[in-house]
Order: C-alpha cells, then structure tokens, then sequence
C-alpha cells in the first residue's frame, strides 16, 4: 500500500470574537470545520486558501499569518493530511455566489459556541487551530516560500 499524505490548507477568520466556520454535509451528516480544502496542482498554499475560503463561505478574505502546520490521521478512514492553517480577516462577503458541493453554508460562531458542538466538529484540529490562533503565535506569511 502506498501512503500518500493528502496537503490542505484552513483559513481562521475572527471578527470580534466570533469565527467563520463552514457547515458542510461529510457522510450525510452536518458538521462545523474552518474553511478548508486540499492544494490544488500549480497553486501555491496562499492561494489554495484564499480560494478554499472564498469557495466554501462566500467570503473574500486576506491572509495576515501562518498559526500552524499540523498532521492529522483520521480515525475514520486512516488517511493522512498535512494541513497548513492560516489567519485571516474577512474583506468582503459575496452572498449569492455559488458554494462548494455539500456546503451547507458559513456560519459566524464563538469559541464558547463552536466547543458546545463538539459532537459536530470535522476533526479536532478544528478547534486547534482556534485555540493556537488566539494564543497570539502568529508566523509571517514569509514563512510560505513559493515553488522554484
């Protein structure tokens, strides 16, 4: 068996104190995740978010940071993704463009909220990625070379 690690990127967007999630349909099941989706060929990361975010909310956002680079096995199926996570603030919401397949929609949430759900979280690393977000670590979008 050949192992491939699967490369996604997430977007944490927070505007006073509430976040911007995406409820999607995973397994005919309604579950809450930060915008998030894998790499496209001949994109770069930063481009791979802003495009997931606009995509799965609606929202044009512009990246401020890198929280984290984190690898995650699913219990569920044994894959492996390597997600780079990014900060972001929202610039403008376009409400009538289409969403991605089985996006239910964007949903604004607190932390308090979101960890109310937890039964509904696409994995744990949803909430990671807030919690290391309001840690205050931040990394310099520098951090992310681009393709040579």
């Amino acid at each position: 068996m050949e192992w491939k690690p699967h490369i996604t990127v997430a977007t944490v967007v927070e505007d006073h104190g509430r976040f911007l999630m995406v409820e999607e349909l995973k397994h005919e099941r309604a579950v809450l995740n930060q915008p998030a989706g894998h790499l496209d060929p001949n994109e770069s990361l930063i481009q791979a978010a802003i495009r997931e975010t606009f995509e799965e909310t609606g929202y044009d956002v512009e990246l401020t940071g890198v929280i984290g680079i984190y690898l995650y096995t699913a219990p569920s199926n044994g894959v492996t993704y390597q997600r780079v996570c990014f900060a972001g603030k929202a610039l403008k919401h376009h409400p009538d463009s289409p969403l991605d397949t089985g996006i239910i929609g964007p949903r604004w949430l607190t932390r308090d909220e979101l960890l109310a759900q937890r039964d509904r979280w696409r994995s744990e690393l949803t909430l990671l990625c807030i919690d290391d977000y309001l840690s205050g670590k931040l990394f310099d979008l520098s951090l992310i070379r681009p393709s040579v």
